[in-house]
Protein backbone atom coordinates (compact mmCIF):
# COMPACT_ATOMS: atom_id res chain seq x y z
CA UNK A 1 0.00 0.00 0.00
CA UNK A 2 1.62 3.57 -0.91
CA UNK A 3 1.60 5.97 1.52
CA UNK A 4 2.82 9.51 1.48
CA UNK A 5 2.55 12.18 4.01
CA UNK A 6 2.68 15.33 3.98
CA UNK A 7 4.14 18.25 6.57
CA UNK A 8 5.63 21.37 7.53
CA UNK A 9 2.76 23.38 6.14
CA UNK A 10 1.69 26.91 8.55
CA UNK A 11 0.93 30.25 8.65
CA UNK A 12 3.81 32.47 7.36
CA UNK A 13 4.21 36.36 6.64
CA UNK A 14 4.78 37.55 2.88
CA UNK A 15 8.28 37.14 1.59
CA UNK A 16 8.70 34.68 4.06
CA UNK A 17 9.59 30.60 3.76
CA UNK A 18 8.80 27.12 4.44
CA UNK A 19 9.41 24.18 3.54
CA UNK A 20 7.26 21.26 2.90
CA UNK A 21 8.36 16.97 3.55
CA UNK A 22 6.33 14.37 2.11
CA UNK A 23 7.61 10.48 3.82
CA UNK A 24 6.52 7.89 1.75
CA UNK A 25 6.19 4.16 2.08
CA UNK A 26 4.72 1.04 0.47
CA UNK A 27 6.93 1.36 -3.32
CA UNK A 28 10.18 2.19 -4.37
CA UNK A 29 10.60 5.78 -4.16
CA UNK A 30 13.44 6.25 -5.95
CA UNK A 31 11.36 4.37 -8.86
CA UNK A 32 8.90 7.13 -8.97
CA UNK A 33 8.36 11.16 -9.36
CA UNK A 34 6.61 12.78 -6.85
CA UNK A 35 4.82 15.89 -7.65
CA UNK A 36 3.75 18.88 -5.63
CA UNK A 37 0.37 20.06 -6.06
CA UNK A 38 -1.88 22.81 -4.11
CA UNK A 39 -5.65 23.43 -4.55
CA UNK A 40 -7.92 26.27 -3.62
CA UNK A 41 -11.63 26.08 -3.07
CA UNK A 42 -12.55 26.79 -6.55
CA UNK A 43 -9.52 26.46 -8.46
CA UNK A 44 -7.89 23.68 -10.45
CA UNK A 45 -5.62 21.20 -8.98
CA UNK A 46 -2.41 22.93 -10.03
CA UNK A 47 0.73 20.96 -10.10
CA UNK A 48 3.76 23.05 -8.75
CA UNK A 49 6.40 20.83 -9.16
CA UNK A 50 7.65 17.74 -9.70
CA UNK A 51 11.01 15.50 -9.25
CA UNK A 52 11.32 12.99 -11.94
CA UNK A 53 13.03 9.50 -11.22
CA UNK A 54 13.20 8.85 -15.17
CA UNK A 55 15.56 11.62 -16.31
CA UNK A 56 16.27 13.61 -12.76
CA UNK A 57 15.07 16.41 -14.18
CA UNK A 58 12.92 18.97 -11.81
CA UNK A 59 9.84 20.79 -12.85
CA UNK A 60 8.06 24.07 -11.92
CA UNK A 61 5.31 25.59 -12.63
CA UNK A 62 5.39 29.21 -14.26
CA UNK A 63 4.01 30.51 -10.90
CA UNK A 64 6.76 29.25 -8.47
CA UNK A 65 9.74 29.04 -10.75
CA UNK A 66 12.84 30.56 -9.25
CA UNK A 67 11.00 30.75 -5.59
CA UNK A 68 10.42 26.92 -4.78
CA UNK A 69 12.84 24.13 -5.08
CA UNK A 70 12.25 19.75 -4.77
CA UNK A 71 14.61 17.66 -3.78
CA UNK A 72 14.53 14.11 -2.85
CA UNK A 73 15.97 12.14 -0.25
CA UNK A 74 15.54 8.52 -1.46
CA UNK A 75 18.05 7.21 1.70
CA UNK A 76 14.89 8.69 4.10
CA UNK A 77 11.92 8.19 1.33
CA UNK A 78 11.00 11.92 1.73
CA UNK A 79 10.81 14.61 -0.82
CA UNK A 80 11.05 18.16 0.10
CA UNK A 81 9.59 21.88 -0.92
CA UNK A 82 11.87 24.48 -0.17
CA UNK A 83 9.02 27.32 -0.67
CA UNK A 84 10.48 31.09 -0.57
CA UNK A 85 9.60 34.84 -0.84
CA UNK A 86 5.87 33.08 -0.42
CA UNK A 87 3.27 35.14 -1.64
CA UNK A 88 -0.77 35.31 -0.49
CA UNK A 89 -1.33 33.68 -3.76
CA UNK A 90 0.32 30.34 -2.61
CA UNK A 91 -1.53 29.99 -0.12
CA UNK A 92 -3.27 26.56 -0.56
CA UNK A 93 -3.54 22.77 0.64
CA UNK A 94 -0.63 21.40 -0.68
CA UNK A 95 -0.68 17.74 -1.38
CA UNK A 96 1.98 14.98 -2.79
CA UNK A 97 1.75 12.29 -5.03
CA UNK A 98 3.58 9.45 -6.26
CA UNK A 99 3.42 7.99 -9.97
CA UNK A 100 5.90 6.92 -12.44
CA UNK A 101 6.66 9.51 -14.04
CA UNK A 102 5.24 13.18 -13.60
CA UNK A 103 3.16 13.65 -16.31
CA UNK A 104 0.73 10.70 -15.59
CA UNK A 105 -2.65 10.32 -13.09
CA UNK A 106 -0.92 10.36 -10.03
CA UNK A 107 -3.43 8.01 -8.15
CA UNK A 108 -1.01 7.85 -4.79
CA UNK A 109 -1.66 11.48 -2.62
CA UNK A 110 -0.79 12.21 0.43
CA UNK A 111 -3.63 13.80 2.70
CA UNK A 112 -2.22 17.89 2.25
CA UNK A 113 -0.95 20.33 4.47
CA UNK A 114 -2.09 23.87 5.14
CA UNK A 115 0.24 26.91 4.05
CA UNK A 116 -1.43 30.64 4.58
CA UNK A 117 0.41 33.07 3.66
CA UNK A 118 -0.99 36.57 4.93
CA UNK A 119 0.57 40.43 4.13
Amino acid sequence: EKQLVESGGGLVQAGGSLRLSCVASGFTFEDYAIGWFRQTPGREREQVSCSSSIDGRLHYSSSVKGRFTISRDNAKNTVYLQMNNLKPEDTAVYYCAADVSCFLSFDSWGQGTQVTVFS
